[in-house]
C-alpha cells in the first residue's frame, strides 16, 4: 500500500509563499470610535432636545457631551481589540 505521507512534498517554494502570506492579516484600526461618536452625538443631540424643550443652546451641548462621551466610549473598544 502506498504510503503518501512519507513522500516528499512537491513545490515547497509554492507551499511557503502560501503560508507566509496567511499571518498578515490587516488590523482594523479606529473603527468603532467614529461609528460610536455619531451614535453618541445623535443620542445627546435627542436628550437635549427632550431635556431642554427644544433651547438650541442646551441642544448644542447635548451634541457635544453625547458626541465626546462616545468616541471616548468607542476608543476603548478599538484598544480592547
Amino acid at each position: 500500500m502506498a504510503r503518501s505521507h512519507h513522500r516528499k512534498k512537491h513545490k515547497a517554494h509554492l507551499q511557503q509563499f502560501k503560508h507566509s502570506q496567511d499571518t498578515t492579516v490587516p488590523k482594523a484600526k479606529g473603527k468603532a470610535a467614529y461609528v460610536f461618536l455619531v451614535i453618541g452625538a445623535i443620542a445627546g443631540l435627542l436628550i437635549g432636545y427632550f431635556a431642554a424643550n427644544g433651547a438650541v443652546g442646551w441642544i448644542g451641548v447635548g451634541l457635544a457631551v453625547g458626541g465626546l462621551a462616545g468616541y471616548i466610549i468607542g476608543r476603548r473598544v478599538d484598544s480592547s481589540k
